[in-house]
């Protein structure tokens, strides 16, 4: 049957107009119509963020590499994923108060008010999260540069990554609640710093797939190395002036 696109006005045939995309079938603007689209739109829940989240926890650096390379249709994509979830992880944060911040740890900081440290992160988590993205694409880069994948593959590969260690926040975030008021916040951080770890190294692993296990895990230890340092100096960068600008 043939049908005139409401948007560009190609007469085709089809469920889609091949010249702009519109679909052939046009909702009633009617609750069904509001609800559907916060589900698709927002959320995508019928195929894009929960089939996304299920593939970065069972099979991470195949699923990533195939939306590298086109099967893109199910997962939804790497930016505004990283972007909701960090901004819900932050929401979380600011509604009950929790931190993964070690108080003793942060004090120690000379001049740094933890208090409003820990306030700045809670507002502007997305923004760290998003930060963090470019410092670890380089790394990767740099260390798998042989491996014939360009910058912005790296990126879209560590904006995943990014994305499944705060699903793994979200997901626990009562646990990091209890542990952010206990004495043992410390020993708590310290599995946390070591569960991203074995996230980095296994989507690393399984995303090179050209490269034995064992040199994809060697090479993963030298990417995380060069993003420590890239993150320590820029870290000390950060201190610096927020240090200042708590000062003025």
């Amino acid at each position: 049957m043939q049908v005139t696109c409401k948007n560009c006005g190609l007469t085709y045939s089809g469920h889609f107009c091949s010249n702009c995309g519109q679909p052939a079938a046009t909702h009633k603007l009617n609750l069904h119509f509001i609800w559907h689209d916060i589900q698709h739109g927002f959320f995508h829940f019928d195929k894009g963020v929960l089939f996304t989240a299920k593939e970065l926890f069972t099979r991470p650096g195949d699923s990533i590499r195939e939306f590298i390379e086109g099967k893109r249709v199910k997962h939804f994509k790497p930016i505004s994923l990283v972007i909701i979830l960090a901004t819900f992880y932050g929401l979380l944060r600011h509604l009950f108060h929790f931190s993964i911040l070690d108080k003793k740890s942060v004090s120690e900081i000379q001049g740094v008010d933890y208090e409003n440290l820990n306030e700045w992160i809670s507002h502007h988590y997305s923004w760290i999260i998003l930060l963090s993205i470019p410092m670890f694409s380089v790394a990767s880069f740099v260390v798998f540069r042989k491996q014939g994948y360009n910058f912005i593959a790296h990126f879209v590969l560590n904006s995943y990554m990014a994305s499944q260690r705060l699903i793994f926040r979200i997901a626990i975030f009562p646990v990091i609640k209890y542990f952010s008021q206990s004495e043992n916040i410390t020993l708590f951080v310290d599995f946390l710093m070591l569960m991203d770890i074995v996230f980095i190294f296994w989507s690393y692993i399984t995303f090179f797939q050209n490269l034995s296990k064992v040199k994809a895990f060697l090479f993963s230890i030298y990417a995380y190395l060069l993003f420590l340092v890239i993150f320590f100096i820029l870290l000390l960068i950060g201190v610096l002036a927020f240090d200042i600008h708590t000062v003025n």
